[in-house]
C-alpha cells in the first residue's frame, strides 16, 4: 500500500465512524477558543476493532520505516496512551505515557510506565495534531529525563503552518498518516459535504484563528 492510498484509507474510516465530523453550518468551539467546521475525536476508532487495528498497523509500520531501531514507545496524555499501548505492544517495546504536567499527589510523576534511561531512543504516539502544543510539551519532558526522542507518528494532523514551525523550532520530525487535505478529497468523493460547505472548509483552513470571530 502506497502512503497516498493509506492516507485516503484512514481518511475513509475516521469520516465513516464519525471520528471525524464536518459540520461548516453549525460550527463546533475548539478548547483553544477557536470556531471549527470540524471536530476530530480519534478515540471513537478504538471502539471499530478493524478500524482499530488498521491504525495500529499504519502508526506500528510507521515507526519502523521512520524510525528504525527504538527502545521505547511513549504516549502523549490522554488520546495517545491508548493507542501507544497498541503500538508498543505489536512492536513488543516497552510503554510509558506523559502528562501534561506533573501529577500534583502521589509520586508527582509527569512520564508514567517505564523508567527512562538517558540515551535510549524514544517515538511519541499522537493522535491528533493541531498546533503541535500539546505534543511538544511531552517531548520537553521526555528530553529532560535523558531521552532521546526520535520523533512523533500520529494519526491526522490539520496541517497548520503553526504546527510545522513548531516542530522546527524543537528540532523534531513527525509523521500522520492522514491529513486535513486528504480527508476532504474524501468527504468530496462520498458526498459528506455540498459544494458550498467545501468553500467554507476552505476558508476555515486558510485562517483557523480568526475564522467565525
Amino acid at each position: 500500500m502506497t502512503q497516498r492510498t493509506l492516507a485516503e484509507n484512514v481518511a475513509s474510516m475516521l469520516l465513516e465512524v464519525k471520528a471525524v465530523r464536518l459540520n461548516p453550518d453549525q460550527p463546533f468551539k475548539w478548547a483553544s477558543g477557536w470556531n471549527s467546521p470540524i471536530y476530530c475525536d480519534n478515540r471513537i476508532t478504538l471502539s471499530y476493532p478493524k478500524v482499530r487495528t488498521a491504525i495500529k498497523n499504519g502508526l506500528a509500520s510507521a515507526v519502523q520505516a521512520y524510525f528504525g531501531d527504538v527502545d521505547i514507545i511513549a504516549g502523549v496524555a490522554t488520546a495517545g496512551i491508548a493507542q501507544g499501548a497498541l503500538v508498543a505492544d505489536w512492536l513488543e517495546l516497552p510503554f510509558c505515557y506523559v502528562r501534561p504536567e506533573p501529577k500534583k499527589h502521589g509520586m508527582g510523576n509527569q512520564i508514567e510506565g517505564a523508567t527512562i534511561k538517558a540515551g535510549q531512543k524514544v517515538v511519541l504516539i499522537e493522535d491528533l495534531v493541531s498546533t503541535g502544543g500539546s505534543s511538544l510539551k511531552a517531548v520537553d519532558a521526555l528530553r529532560e529525563a535523558g531521552a532521546n526522542v526520535l520523533g512523533m507518528v500520529a494519526i491526522f494532523t490539520y496541517g497548520f503552518e503553526i504546527a510545522r514551525k513548531n516542530f522546527a523550532e524543537k528540532d523534531l520530525s513527525f509523521y500522520t498518516l492522514s491529513d486535513y487535505e486528504t480527508l476532504i478529497g474524501e468527504a468530496v468523493e462520498k458526498k459528506y459535504v455540498t459544494e458550498s460547505q467545501i468553500i467554507t472548509l476552505q476558508e476555515w483552513r486558510q485562517n483557523p484563528a480568526e475564522w467565525g470571530a
